[in-house]
């Protein structure tokens, strides 16, 4: 059997390994941090200035503590997931700055954010709620975050995402996620929410990023270790060369979390990928984006640790057919790579700095198709079948078998949104394309939303908070 997306041998993993312990013990990690340099430390590890010098045994005991599962609890205990295995969880596009919506880019808003969380309430593909699906602009920058937390716990009862903006942000989202469970005791070492904890590359984490990682690790929350590193900028210029850098940046923030809280979650994560270098601009819908993924995934399962990777992401302006392409390529090698959880699942253009409500829904589809591929096939006698095909024999039909009856409506994925009709009927329709049927669905979905169900003491108690700290 060929294996074409296993792209990496076991004598590469060691010598990607071998070489991240070579950064950590002559080049070092900067941490931007007090608060996490004074933790390392109190551990005993090497601190030169703002430089961490880490040895084979600090990264050998995180491993040990650090879990391969995990469950994260919604409020709709129906909802809630486990992350690592061969299970899969796919979350919406995150840190957007801009809307398009029907072909014109704005400012994001509050109304266009819990916009997006009814979309991912109603999803039958998206499992989790995220966090700045659009930056809402209409809101203080420093008072956002507790607007989104708040939507993400009252429009929708699945997971989310918190903030890691910065200490005060991550504290709020712990906050609102303890009065959500009846008392921050009530989540410690129970994760409920997570936090993406996204490296300042090369080879550094900034004073904000490492500060919220600690809050969410004391807590036993998720902490989402991921990075966009730009090859030939950020990184360097060779793919495994990023790789190791990457790697380095991702496991030092690992050892971080296990000292602070031995045994609290973490994912394995990058969206990296390679510079346009002729304008020196991120290329997100570049086939080595898929060629990373693939060999992120794989360094993540070599250690054990749940994977993160990129979902349908793009550098086109529109949904058009540049869209479609790369959101495909990049969602379809980071699923088969058997990534964990999905960042980015629905939504983005423009190189991550827009979302868009008609790209969330075609994307929803893409996110469809490839559950429905990973579905596994049940080889069994009943599924098989042996007496209908038997009784139609040679010749005959199987379109008015009582059996295409009783199967139609589960055996195959049915879209939402794209056609299967004939040109005449088409036409006759107005001759839509997959924008204008996205638009209608959007406004469909919206009312199909449904606020879940929330005690109204607790709803009550999360708005005096954001109130009390706006």
């Amino acid at each position: 059997m060929y294996e074409r997306m296993n792209i990496l041998k076991k004598a590469d993993f060691e010598k990607l390994h071998e070489s991240t312990l070579k950064i950590f013990q002559d080049v070092g990690i900067a941490f931007h941090s007090p608060k996490a340099l004074k933790i390392f430390k109190n551990h005993g590890i090497k601190v030169d200035g703002n430089k961490v010098y880490f040895e084979p045994e600090h990264l050998e005991k995180a491993l040990q503590t650090a879990p391969s599962e995990f469950k994260i609890h919604a409020r709709n205990p129906e909802k809630s997931l486990t992350i690592g295995g061969n299970n899969l969880v796919i979350a919406p596009g995150y840190g957007s700055p801009f809307i398009m919506k029907n072909g014109e880019k704005r400012r994001s808003t509050l109304k266009d954010y819990v916009n997006f969380c009814k979309l991912v309430q109603t999803s039958r593909h998206i499992d989790m709620n995220g966090m700045l699906m659009g930056d809402p602009s209409d809101r203080p920058a420093d008072k956002a975050h507790l607007d989104m937390v708040f939507s993400n716990i009252v429009t929708s009862d699945k997971p989310f995402i918190g903030s890691s903006a910065s200490q005060k942000a991550a504290t709020d989202s712990i906050e609102l996620a303890g009065i959500a469970w009846g008392g921050k005791e009530n989540i410690l070492d129970k994760p409920v929410t997570m936090a993406v904890i996204s490296s300042l590359s090369p080879l550094q984490y900034s004073n904000e990023m490492a500060e919220a990682l600690i809050v969410y690790a004391k807590y036993g929350q998720v902490n989402m270790l991921a990075l966009l590193a730009q090859a030939g900028a950020t990184a360097p210029i060779t793919i495994p060369g990023l790789l190791v850098t990457q790697n380095a940046e991702i496991l030092a923030g690992i050892i971080l979390t296990q000292l602070v809280n031995p045994g609290s979650p973490v994912i394995y994560g990058s969206t990296s990928t390679v510079t346009d270098m002729s304008k020196g601009s991120l290329a997100v819908g570049a086939p080595e984006l898929s060629l990373i993924q693939n060999a992120t995934q794989r360094m993540g399962q070599y250690y054990g640790i749940p994977t993160r990777g990129s979902g349908a992401i793009t550098d086109s302006h529109s949904l058009d057919m540049q869209a479609g392409i790369e959101s495909t390529l990049a969602l379809t090698t980071t699923i088969m790579s058997g990534a964990n959880f999905i960042l980015h699942g629905c939504g983005i253009l423009e190189s991550y700095l827009s979302m868009s409500f008609e790209k969330f829904l075609a994307d929803e589809e893409i996110c469809g198709m490839l559950k429905r591929m990973l579905k596994p096939l049940e080889i069994t006698d009943e599924r098989i079948d042996f007496e209908t095909i038997k009784s139609v024999g040679c010749g005959g039909e199987y379109l008015t078998h009582p059996k295409t009856f009783q199967h139609c409506r589960t055996e195959f994925y049915v879209p939402d949104l794209l056609q299967r009709n004939d040109y005449s009927t088409w036409t006759n329709k107005g001759k839509k394309q997959l924008d204008d049927l996205a638009r209608k669905k959007f406004n469909q979905r919206l009312e199909e939303w449904e606020k879940p169900d929330i005690d109204p003491d607790m709803e009550s108690r999360l708005a005096n908070y954001v109130k009390d700290n706006y």
